[in-house]
């Protein structure tokens, strides 16, 4: 395997860890702000870098050049490939615009500390490859929400009970699995433990409620980065996709689709903002998750697609709405509030993000779109359906909730509530990738089905690896 020319990997976990260190017991709010703004942008450059040193190596996958946690780890543990490439500064943009974009009158409320440690452990898993790596990792993210909970006086029995759920059907599926030892025929118990984790994890219906939960008792930024990288996708992809039979991806993608079509029907009877953001992003993951697990290169392709621009657009349009309620608190969709004359670049970037996320033509989810829907069709023509039912559906909510914020009625406030310089710069920034990534998707795609069609070829040799092995055994026999 190909080595990059830099420890790009390490600096990447490495640096956010030191930057909790030095925002730790910081008493200034504004110190541990701008600290915390550094060691959020040095992780998005060096991510950067490391997928142009990757892309200039011509290869499906890449070891880091590393001399401090390779040894420590393993030269396995921390891996670059076509899959993690782009998640990686996606993952970094998130959590710098996330900081950039918090109010000084809000900062009092954000524990940079654990954000920065939610970040080196988002990198280290995106960078692992080792499924024990992956378990743990998933398993120490969820410790900064539940410390939230416990800081604000919420209850934490629906989140912990889902977490130690997920985490217990991954770690046992996976040690049956590691008993077996490769190229044996899985048990049922195995896989269905390992799908049920995931599907846990990836908030599929009816063991969702963890994340309604999640968003209505932390704040809107610790919930926005625990669900939005979409790790329970990639644990999909590292963990299931490789080992499971037809019928075990088959029932993840059922399952998707059915928590696809009922959260989008969900978004558009909500009353409150955040369970409007919640199942608007619980359909469109679904949708990535249907996508994935169907396997086919057109319909991964179109999901791993939609991973990226559903990633990019809903981290950019829950932004917005976390910036409307650090101004007028948290917001019912059962009224107009017209606050478009206060914040006309928020309500145009409101509608921008959410319509991304949808495949809107001229965004960075159209070609998404379009391949998941090509690729379902193929598999079934009322699977085709669904999905462009599931799109429609989403993007009436998305309409609605923009009329109720900010049209229908003339919002007085006696104070200004324009967008200062560093919510701009967060929104111009997504802006310029949402509508680049639409105008120019070549790139992207040529990416993505490289990534698929990898991906399904090593599936494909395991699975035949199983069958051989099953045959010699019947030969034996």
């Amino acid at each position: 395997m190909l080595e990059l020319h830099l420890p790009w990997l390490e600096l990447a976990i490495v640096t956010p860890l030191a930057g909790a260190l030095l925002v730790y017991r910081v008493r200034d709010p504004e110190i541990a702000w701008r600290r915390s703004l550094i060691a959020t942008g040095i992780p998005l450059c060096v991510t950067l870098g490391a997928w142009l040193d990757f892309a200039t190596l011509h290869a499906f996958e890449a070891h880091d050049r590393g001399d401090f946690l390779s040894p420590l780890l393993g030269r396995e543990a921390i891996v670059i490939d076509e899959l993690s490439a782009p998640l990686l500064p996606l993952a970094a943009l998130l959590y710098f615009s996330i900081t950039l974009a918090t109010l000084r009158t809000k900062i009092r409320r954000v524990s940079f500390t654990w954000m920065l440690i939610s970040l080196s452990m988002l990198l280290a898993l995106l960078s692992c490859r080792q499924p024990w790596g992956i378990i743990a990792l998933l398993a120490a993210q969820a410790v900064p929400p539940w410390l939230e909970l416990r800081s604000r006086g919420r209850s934490t029995r629906v989140f912990l009970l889902h977490t130690l759920l997920f985490v217990g059907l991954l770690t046992a599926g996976w040690a049956i699995i590691a008993a077996t030892g490769p190229g044996t025929d899985y048990s049922f118990l195995a896989v269905g433990m390992l799908t049920g984790g995931v599907m846990i994890r990836s908030g599929v219906v009816p063991l969702h409620c963890w994340m309604t939960d999640l968003f209505e008792n932390t704040t809107f930024g610790t919930a926005l980065l625990y669900v939005t990288p979409m790790a329970g996708a990639y644990a999909a992809v590292r963990l299931v996709l490789p080992v499971a039979p037809d019928w075990a991806l088959q029932s993840i993608a059922l399952l998707s689709l059915a928590t696809a079509i009922y959260a989008a029907g969900m978004a558009l009877v909500q009353r409150e903002s955040r369970r409007f953001f919640c199942y608007l992003f619980l359909s469109n993951s679904s949708l990535v998750l249907a996508g994935l697990e169907v396997a086919t290169p057109i319909s991964l392709t179109g999901g791993l697609c939609v991973w990226l621009s559903v990633g990019l657009s809903l981290a950019g349009f829950g932004l917005t709405l976390r910036a409307l309620e650090a101004r007028t608190g948290r917001l019912s969709l059962a009224d107009y509030h017209g606050l478009y004359d206060h914040m006309p670049s928020l309500a145009v970037f409101f509608l921008l993000t959410g319509l991304a996320s949808i495949g809107f033509p001229g965004t960075v989810g159209f070609v998404g779109a379009e391949l998941l829907v090509e690729g379902a069709v193929s598999v079934d023509p009322l699977v085709g359906m669904l999905v462009v039912l599931i799109g429609a559906l989403n993007g009436i909510a998305v309409l609605h909730a923009y009329f109720r914020l900010f049209t229908g009625t003339r919002h007085t406030a006696s104070i200004s509530l324009r967008s200062r310089w560093p919510e701009k710069v967060a929104v111009l920034m997504l802006t310029a990738l949402i509508l680049g990534g639409g105008f120019i998707p070549q790139p992207g795609v040529a990416s993505r089905y490289h990534a698929a069609t990898e991906i399904i070829s090593r599936r494909q040799a395991a699975q035949a690896q199983m069958d051989a092995r099953n045959e010699s055994r019947g030969d034996t026999i």
